[in-house]
């Protein structure tokens, strides 16, 4: 049986790092859909659709995540890993304070992943972008709506510690195997 894999976290934990040494050591990756939303914005004049409309871009990165999730079944893969799960959606909304359809939390109900490892904050490595305008306040405060979320949703979540790309990894890896 195929396991779908989350890691998680508030933006600027380190989860496309991690991402990115499983894709080279072969694993299958889902990537982080959301800047690529945010960048087809841009081109389209809108700066940042996640502030200015996001009941839109939660609505495409629902989509995206669960096509993610559909793409996963259809590869013969053992482990998947996620750069962020469908759940990630409501949390980000609920930190927003804005209401969604209950869709949403369905959605997530109906496509449960394996395992949730979630990346704390780490200041020592945050950084924003253009694409990552949060402060690590902000970061802070997500991580912790993100929590809540998958907690709710009865899922088991593991910390990741702090640490080199290839001690988390590592730390994925034996969690994993054991």
């Amino acid at each position: 049986m195929q396991q779908k894999i989350v890691i998680t976290g508030g933006p600027g934990t380190g989860k496309s790092t991690v991402l990115n040494e499983f894709i080279r050591l072969n694993y299958v990756c889902m990537p982080e859909i959301s800047r690529d939303i945010t960048l087809n914005a841009r081109k389209k004049g809108i700066e940042q659709l996640f502030l200015k409309k996001p009941l839109l871009f939660s609505q495409l990165l629902l989509e995206g995540r669960v096509n993610q999730f559909l793409e996963a079944d259809k590869n013969s893969a053992k482990i998947v890993f996620f750069d962020r799960g469908i759940p990630d959606v409501h949390g980000y909304m609920n930190y927003l304070g804005v209401d969604y359809p209950n869709t949403y939390t369905k959605t997530s109900k109906k496509n449960r992943y394996s395992l949730i490892f979630l990346m704390p904050p780490w200041q020592e490595i945050y950084i924003t972008d253009n694409e990552r305008y949060e402060s690590f306040e902000q970061s802070l405060a997500i991580h912790n709506h993100l929590k809540k979320t998958y907690l709710e949703l009865d899922y088991n979540i593991i910390e990741v510690p702090t640490g080199t790309v290839e001690k988390r990894v590592n730390f994925i890896l034996k969690y994993i195997n054991t």
